[in-house]
């Protein structure tokens, strides 16, 4: 019976090199050394020596670290293209415009793939829903972008285009397939583990969802309608293995690896070169030491987070505000204790956007926050529209998460102590509209001040400090 490998990345988000990454203990976070493409591409390497192998990028590659950013993607094209890779799709990979992403995917030697993305415009770019792969085992191979792309990202990420849930296109795409010759039909997605769940109960006939976009690292595949779905963490710390076994166009048998790329992975040589070269220009980022954090900085959990703290702090200060918001991002790697560099913050906001302030009553902030619990923790997964709960300083919510949309937040609603009142207005500063959002608020002003600046001064102070701390109390 014939045999295949498959192997995952997902949400790489930019990090090319070795790096600090969260492993959790019975009680705490601890820190390890994880990740790096050299690494990466001795695992693909390793598995190739064994039999026949697919190897796929599940999204979030283009975007993420200062030699990404800085480059507009190009630093890592050489990269991806020397892992031999079969497919991509995408979500922060169009961070740069659409236009843009499709010159960077035009330097690749495998295809971008996004079935659930339409052109509304006639000079948008179209990339190519589909695609087959393999030889002894014939993939047809399914790509969903990220279906929030036109939603809660910002306008110009998905400029003449719009995304679907992918429902309709993976049939359609998955029966075009199977007419083609396929032995198995593979969606390589981007939507979420949740979505991925509710999209493989919806459509019949799919055999694996490589899933992205919630950093999941799945131990085991989850099995859903007869597909098997893996997810593989996030940084590229860890590798997805799937050890398939076919016969008669259905898997006979399935082995499952989450591969952890730490120390014991030795570098491939020409791969290692080419990440030396490519974080050779912002190499200087890591020298220029702005202060130190006596704690551990991460973005792991969902409802707050040590990072998200700091750079709260950070923003209220330069706007001289008690009340704070920014995104609910799951990307950036630890920063453990110990100094703090230009590099660490331009990981932790790669966009580096201006700071904002605006006007917002309580009325305004509760409604904003139920939208958001129910962006996070919507019953239809196909109502997530998001990464973690947004964050905040300056507030204290109780919440019953179990409540429906516009019921969560119950009593002891907050501002620095005192009862928030709903027609009474509360300035607030705040970065990016996924912060707060344009049909929120009045009287928007941008400060003259940009987020890695703001946290430079405030890793400066001699006393820094998160005080005012936004919570959300689960009742």
């Amino acid at each position: 019976m014939p045999k295949l490998t498959l192997l995952q990345i997902n949400d790489t988000h930019g990090y090319l090199e070795p790096h600090p990454e969260i492993v959790w203990t019975a009680d705490r976070p601890s820190i390890a050394t994880m990740g790096g493409f050299a690494r990466i591409a001795a695992i693909f390497a390793e598995a190739r020596s064994h039999g026949e192998v697919l190897a796929f990028d599940s999204g979030d590659t283009f975007h993420g670290t200062p030699a990404l950013v800085s480059s507009r993607g190009d630093a890592i094209v050489p990269i991806l293209n020397a892992l031999g890779l079969s497919a991509m799709t995408g979500h922060w990979d169009f961070a740069y415009g659409p236009s843009r992403l499709k010159e960077l995917t035009q330097t690749l030697n495998f295809p971008f793939l996004a079935a659930n993305c339409e052109a509304q415009d006639p000079a948008a770019p179209r990339f190519p829903g589909s695609a087959i792969s393999g030889n002894d085992v014939k993939v047809g191979v399914i790509g969903l972008a990220a279906t929030i792309l036109d939603k809660t990202m910002p306008a110009s990420f998905s400029e003449g285009l719009r995304f679907s849930d992918g429902i309709e296109e993976t049939r359609r795409e998955g029966a075009r397939l199977r007419e083609a010759g396929c032995d198995l039909v593979m969606v390589l997605s981007h939507l979420g583990f949740p979505q991925d769940c509710a999209l493989a109960e919806a459509v019949d006939g799919i055999d694996v969802i490589l899933s992205g976009h919630t950093h999941n690292r799945l131990t085991a595949p989850m099995t859903r309608n007869g597909a098997l779905i893996i997810q593989s963490g996030c940084h590229g710390s860890f590798v997805g293995r799937l050890d398939l076994t076919v016969e008669g166009g259905r898997i006979a048998d399935a082995r499952h690896w989450l591969i952890p790329v730490d120390a014991d992975v030795s570098e491939e040589p020409r791969v290692k070169a080419l990440v030396a070269s490519a974080v050779e220009p912002t190499r200087h980022l890591r020298e220029q030491i702005v202060g130190h954090t006596d704690r551990l900085l991460h973005r792991v959990t969902c409802l707050d987070s040590p990072m998200d703290d700091v750079l709260l702090a950070a923003i209220a200060r330069a706007a001289d505000t008690e009340i704070a918001f920014s995104n609910g991002w799951r990307y950036g790697a630890p920063i453990p204790a110990g100094p703090i560099t230009v590099h660490d913050l331009l990981c932790m906001v790669p966009m580096n956007p201006p700071i904002q302030t605006v006007d917002l009553t309580g009325g305004e902030i509760r409604g904003m926050m139920e939208d958001n619990l129910e962006a996070t923790f919507s019953g239809d997964p196909f109502g997530q529209r998001g990464g973690y709960v947004k964050r905040f300083r300056g507030l204290i919510f109780n919440v019953k998460i179990e409540n429906p949309h516009g019921a969560r937040i119950e009593t002891g609603f907050t501002a620095n102590g005192q009862p928030v009142v709903d027609d009474r207005v509360y300035r607030a500063a705040y970065i990016t509209e996924q912060g707060v959002a344009p049909r929120y608020g009045s009287h928007r002003k941008t400060l003259p001040v940009r987020t890695v600046d703001a946290l430079s001064d405030w890793f400066a102070l001699p006393e820094s400090d998160v005080r005012h701390l936004g919570r959300l109390r689960i009742c």
